[in-house]
């Protein structure tokens, strides 16, 4: 029984080393799918686990970005209120001066000015946080994911000292604005000829509105960008020898920003928020023309717009006291509308990207 049992396998020797070739094969390569099965899955379970935490981190950041604008809010309009102070001129007013009509005049055109001043102000504050804040962001995400073997992308030294350049435009940025369209609103519109008994529709104050937006924005001096940064790298740069580690990387994240703000992307976004703050700005304002209760015609008139007129003497103090509506640290409709344009929100999701994948990803 058994010599015939090992006859057999004699006979089929090839076949038995074949198939034990076979099986063999078979059951390494199993386990070589099953290692390699693996190794996907955690590869794809540690790319989901990044993924997850990296949108975490920005939007932490986001909500960092909001609470920022807020509270840097009340400095603004500090400001603005400061170089703009109509508040003496209304003053003034009260002691019924011999030159009440040259006083009115002034008040007609700083109440004007600073309500503009305010609305590109506070889109400028709004869209240059955004990007500072998510090239800092991202930079830290890097900083996280690495470990602290390597040195820092920014340390917070660097942090402290990059965005603190936002003081320019809270500083000599908001004077610069002020300024300039000061010289518009004074020359182009709201000359002397244009009498404080004389009514203005919302209609013609829009009109008004958008001719001032064009003699400040179709100037070709220089871009809006350059009221938000000064050349502070430059004179960072200018110090040669003297410059720290610390210096040279503020000086790099100034550099990055200031060519995020050159970008055609950046232009859009801060004309949407512009277009958006002045459309709200109106808006704000026509709750003052509105027809007087039970007057249905004018309600239901199709030229609504214009078929309610105010005095240019009632609109001034209207206008004058926007500023706190447009600068206010507590969430109104004015800054939520420009915190929440989908502009703006993809515009920092692009900068988070860009800052915080690795370079040699990027290549």
């Amino acid at each position: 029984m058994f010599s015939s049992a090992w006859n057999f396998v004699k006979r089929h020797r090839r076949k038995f080393i074949f198939a034990g070739a076979v099986v063999g094969g078979v059951y390494f390569l199993g386990k070589y799918a099953q290692k390699k099965m693996r190794e996907i899955q955690e590869r794809e379970a540690a790319e989901y686990i990044a993924q997850a935490r990296r949108q975490f981190h920005f939007e932490s950041n986001q909500r960092t970005c909001n609470m920022t604008v807020l509270s840097m809010l009340p400095t603004l309009r500090e400001a603005i209120i400061h170089q703009l102070n109509s508040e003496s001129l209304t003053a003034l007013l009260r002691t019924k001066p011999a030159n009440k009509l040259e006083i009115w005049e002034d008040l007609k055109i700083i109440s004007f000015t600073r309500s503009i001043v305010a609305v590109y102000s506070t889109c400028m504050l709004v869209v240059l946080l955004r990007v500072q804040l998510n090239i800092i962001g991202g930079y830290l995400y890097l900083d996280n994911s690495v470990g602290k073997s390597t040195t820092p992308l920014a340390p917070p030294d660097v942090q402290q000292q990059y965005l603190s350049s936002i003081q320019h435009l809270l500083g000599d940025g908001t004077k610069h604005t002020h300024t300039h369209t000061h010289t518009h609103t004074h020359t182009h519109v709201f000359h002397p000829r244009l009498s404080l008994k004389q009514s203005l529709s919302l209609l013609e104050l829009e009109q008004q509105l958008s001719w001032i937006r064009a003699e400040v924005e179709g100037s070709t001096e220089r871009p809006l960008s350059w009221y938000m940064m000064s050349d502070e790298e430059s004179t960072l740069a200018d110090q040669a020898c003297g410059l720290t580690e610390n210096d040279v990387i503020t000086i790099k994240l100034l550099n990055e920003t200031r060519d995020m703000l050159d970008s055609p992307d950046f232009s859009t976004v801060l004309n949407t928020c512009l277009n958006r703050g002045f459309s709200r700005l109106l808006d704000n304002l026509a709750e003052f023309f509105r027809p007087p209760p039970g007057d249905s015609a004018l309600s239901s008139a199709p030229d609504s717009l214009s078929a309610i007129s105010l005095p240019l003497a009632k609109i001034i103090p209207i206008m004058n006291g926007q500023i706190n509506t447009i600068c206010s640290e507590t969430p109104s409709h004015f800054v939520q509308d420009l915190l929440m344009i989908d502009q703006v929100k993809e515009f920092a999701a692009n900068v988070y990207e860009t800052f915080s994948t690795p370079q040699e990803l990027q290549k």
